[in-house]
């Protein structure tokens, strides 16, 4: 089989089996269990708990141990059956320790997977930056189907949307097994410092100032990702108690809406190259940055009808470029401005930075700041204090990410990613 068709296949598996859940939990959550908010920032917060720990951890036994590809078939497996007892948990304590870990298991195949496809493409010389994105939109599409499927079952408030991501990440753990072989690309130098003898050289790069910055507002960034996810589906699922909106396409289909945000996702990470080789990493980021502005604002003043229906439909579009610019370009940024020796743990620092710390300060405070301030007496939610909150948020991130972080952008830097 075509290698870039099988890599196709993982990226579409990888993100299928995240996306038949991950927008729909909280209609689960709030809807059907009618568990509490500050309950479900915690439960949010397993993403970044375990993308904390496990994508550094798994991408050094990468670098150093284990082929990528056997690893990442087996974190799939134990996630699978790890989600295949979710539905059965009828405390919310209790879902959240098999929640965080399934999360042990799955976050850290989100960095190994983009380490398997720019190894197996570099090895085969192929233009990374040039071939990666079109791979990786398929990963995208992956998601749009898992969604729609969940919701055209009419499964986003039921239990099932957890056994559709097992079966399918079960598979996809078998799947890994018959890939290109991944082998462990750094061995231990006879005078090795004590960072090389434990596999965290990667944490050298914290030293460097570019760099540093870099991990350090990915992480700010990872925080807004996390709202989005959290909140978006529940907050369009709400407009259902007003009667004027309870039978309009936008509460019915909710999660179809929400993945225009996906469909825009593959149009933007076709764009990533061209982007970047012209304006650069920081530049890039700080479109996402704005984008992010634009995401929650347009929220804020949405509604199923009429021009708020368009500010919906907008918000959903500019979320493509939010997530791409952000995501994908750190991630190849990462890439090409590092040594080959590290570049899975560095991806491992990424997704730590972003889905881990990020995740998790986003779950946890967001929980809180909209329990504590944003929710009323009855249990509703105050959507358009909430989205404008957010909004200042990425906007103040976006005004400090311009000044602090500082980049000279080289067009050849993103084209050497051989070396």
């Amino acid at each position: 089989m075509n290698l870039k068709l099988r890599l196709t296949i993982l990226s579409f598996l990888q993100f299928f089996v995240w996306g038949a859940w991950l927008i729909t939990i909280g209609v689960y959550w709030f809807s059907t269990k009618q568990w509490g908010g500050s309950e479900f920032g915690a439960v949010f917060s397993t993403l970044g708990i375990s993308s904390i720990i496990m994508p550094a951890l798994t991408g050094i036994i990468a670098d150093r141990w284990m082929n990528a590809e056997r690893l990442y078939g087996i974190l799939h497996i134990l996630y699978g059956i790890t989600l295949f007892f979710l539905p059965q948990v009828s405390d919310p304590n209790q879902f959240f320790w098999v929640m965080l870990i399934a999360m042990f298991f799955y976050m850290p195949t989100i960095s190994l997977s983009n380490s398997i496809a720019y190894y197996v493409l570099k090895n085969n010389d192929y233009d990374v930056v040039k071939v990666f994105p079109p791979i990786r939109v398929w990963g995208t599409i992956g998601f749009i189907v898992a969604m729609w499927i969940t919701n055209l079952t009419d499964n986003k408030d039921s239990g099932n949307q957890f056994y559709i991501a097992a079966l399918f990440a079960i598979l996809l753990g078998i799947y890994a097994f018959t890939l290109p072989k991944c082998p462990p690309q750094n061995t231990i130098p006879k005078n090795a410092t004590t960072l090389e003898k434990l596999g965290l050289n990667a944490l050298s790069l914290f030293g460097n100032g570019k760099m540093a910055m870099f991990f350090l507002f990915s992480m700010f960034l990872g925080a807004a990702l996390q709202l989005t996810n959290m909140y978006g589906d529940a907050f369009l699922s709400d407009f259902g108690k007003m009667p004027q909106y309870a039978d309009s396409l936008v509460v019915k289909r909710s999660t179809l809406i929400m993945s225009i945000s996906q469909v825009s996702e593959t149009l933007f990470i076709l764009a990533i190259p061209f982007f970047l080789k012209k304006f650069g990493i920081k530049k890039v980021m700080l479109i996402s940055m704005f984008a992010w502005v634009l995401r929650f604002g347009f929220f804020a003043y949405g509604d199923p009808e009429g021009f708020g229906l368009i500010l919906i439909i907008l918000s959903c579009i500019v979320y493509g470029m939010a997530f791409d610019f952000f995501n994908i370009s750190g991630s190849l940024f990462v890439e090409t401005n590092t040594d080959f020796k590290i570049r899975s743990s560095a991806q491992g620092l990424f997704m730590m930075m972003t889905n881990g710390f990020g995740a998790m300060i986003g779950s946890l405070v967001s929980g809180w700041v909209i329990q504590n301030n944003f929710t009323l007496p009855n249990g509703d939610k105050m959507w358009h204090e909430i989205w404008l909150y957010f909004a200042a948020y990425a906007l103040i991130i976006a005004v400090l990410f311009a000044i602090f972080f500082k980049h000279k952008h080289d067009p050849k830097e993103v084209v050497n990613v051989n070396h």
